[in-house]
């Protein structure tokens, strides 16, 4: 699970979340959840990060506020 973290330092900045022992399986998640792939393909997952997020800044920061708002909705 979550393999791929190390790789997401600039959606995280963005975001502005630090990921812990705690947080880390919700953040898979919703990385899942967000993307549209089933939970656990995380080779697919990653690849989609790598290839449509991560390679345009536009769209980090647009997926990064999503997380965010994913991420507080579980807090409450």
């Amino acid at each position: 699970m979550s393999c791929y973290f190390r790789h997401l330092d600039p959606i995280f900045k963005k975001a502005r979340i630090t990921v812990t022992h705690d947080n880390k399986k919700a953040i898979d998640r919703i990385f899942h959840q967000l993307v549209k792939i089933e939970y656990k393909d995380c080779p697919k997952t990653w690849k989609y990060l790598k290839e449509d997020i991560l390679a345009k800044p536009a769209k980090i920061e647009e997926f990064a506020k999503k997380l965010k708002k994913e991420l507080n909705k579980l807090k409450r």
